[in-house]
């Protein structure tokens, strides 16, 4: 039997980069792109390589430009630390795991190194599969946990906004309030299904390749030693957060629209912002468009508010190499 699982690419709505600081956030799941995860039993453990670790290449230039697109590390170390931290999650839980050794395939279309989360998809969709291979339940609620811990592993720093709303897909309001987190965990996380769908966009850079946890290095320092500034902005996303959830439910696009866009300006207070990513987000208002990070940086999201306009944002983001989707949210 082969056991398959996927996980979706997702974008920060509302509130991002709060999560990582006892924030609120607002996500979700970007359809168009996924991590697949395929696993079988076999007579040896075997991890397949993806593309993203290759080491050989036709040239030497071909492999320069991998390293410029893709960075320096691959899918591979994701998978090991994914199936290390399950096995350490069972035995911390007294979870007796079969002998049965097994192969582990993976691959992902979500654009690498642009904010989207393909690295923790990967991790979400390894954890998936070895759910069902061993069957072993982790409650919901416990699984971004497990999937930020795997990340911790490596030494990436991350928050848990990504891993939550890649878990529960669709839309999610989540609430990292810090009595929460440091007493059981994880926060408040909420599904919502709006009457409407708002009209977002998503634009991405390929070429725009960053290492995700780079901008937030100076950001925990200033937030752990108090920062005044950092502290305040952390408390300005919750507000911001609650209100986008409120327009979002309400079916207020414009006001959505103001919110997205005072997320990102708040962003800039405390954060420095390439000017290859600040690059997009003018184009993106250039035509009238609202524009915020996705993540951490390299593709942004925001709201059209017609078929011309949305036509004026492609043209935009085309001229500085951007391309642009409509995100697929909910299952059709």
């Amino acid at each position: 039997m082969i056991y398959t699982a996927e996980a979706f690419a997702r974008a920060g709505m509302v509130g991002n980069p709060s999560d990582g600081y006892f924030g609120k956030t607002l996500s979700f799941v970007i359809r168009n792109f996924k991590a697949t995860v395929r696993l079988w039993e076999s007579p040896h453990f075997e991890i397949l390589p993806d593309r993203g670790d290759l080491t050989r290449f036709d040239t030497v230039d071909a492999f320069l430009r991998d390293i410029r697109l893709h960075g320096y590390y691959g899918g591979m170390r994701l998978v090991k630390s994914a199936v290390k931290r399950f096995h350490d999650y069972c035995r911390q839980n007294n979870r007796e795991l079969h002998k049965r050794n097994f192969t582990v395939q993976f691959e992902t279309n979500i654009p690498r190194l642009v904010g989207l989360s393909g690295s923790s998809a990967i991790v979400v969709a390894v954890l998936r599969t070895l759910m069902r291979f061993y069957e072993v339940d982790i409650p919901k609620p416990m699984l971004p946990t497990l999937t930020l811990s795997v990340e911790e592993e490596l030494g990436i720093a991350a928050g848990m906004q990504d891993r939550v709303i890649q878990t529960y897909e669709g839309i999610v309001f989540m609430d990292f309030d810090h009595k929460l987190m440091e007493t059981r965990g994880y926060g408040e996380y909420t599904e919502l299904n709006p009457p409407k769908v708002p009209p977002l966009y998503l634009a991405y850079d390929p070429d725009r390749a960053e290492i995700s946890d780079v901008p937030h290095r100076n950001l925990r320092a200033l937030f752990n030693g108090g920062d005044r500034t950092v502290v305040e902005a952390m408390q300005k996303f919750r507000d911001l957060t609650d209100r986008g959830r409120d327009a979002l439910m309400s079916g207020n696009w414009e006001s959505l629209h103001e919110i997205m866009n005072a997320n990102f300006d708040l962003r800039r207070t405390i954060m420095n912002i390439a000017p290859e990513n600040l690059r997009m987000i003018d184009a993106a208002r250039s035509v009238g468009a609202s524009a915020k990070f996705a993540g951490s940086g390299g593709a942004i999201v925001g709201l059209y508010h017609s078929a011309r306009q949305y036509l004026e944002l492609v043209d935009a983001l085309g001229a500085v190499r951007c391309s642009v989707v409509r995100p697929m949210i909910f299952e059709s």
